[in-house]
């Protein structure tokens, strides 16, 4: 598999798929928690399953569950989309 340069969620379309790298700074640590609860944590792989036009939230599968973000959130998740080679 050939990485691509990082971004973040919401920078992602729907069909990719990205292994997470991290977090920023400026996401609360309450919601960073709950996040890597979630399973969004540092190497977690992320599949953008629904990305709505006009700012909706995103839909991303982890695991065997999909979870709604919001962009100020989904912006805070740094990860770098994967491609087959």
């Amino acid at each position: 598999m050939s990485q691509i340069q990082c971004a973040n969620l919401w920078q992602m379309q729907r069909g990719i798929q990205s292994v997470i790298e991290g977090f920023t700074p400026a996401l609360d640590a309450a919601v960073k928690a709950r996040l890597e609860e979630l399973g969004f944590h540092q190497g977690a792989r992320v599949l953008c399953t629904q990305a709505p036009r006009l700012g909706a939230p995103k839909l991303y599968k982890v695991g065997n569950a999909v979870y709604s973000l919001e962009k100020t959130i989904a912006e805070c998740v740094i990860a770098h989309p994967v491609t087959s080679e």
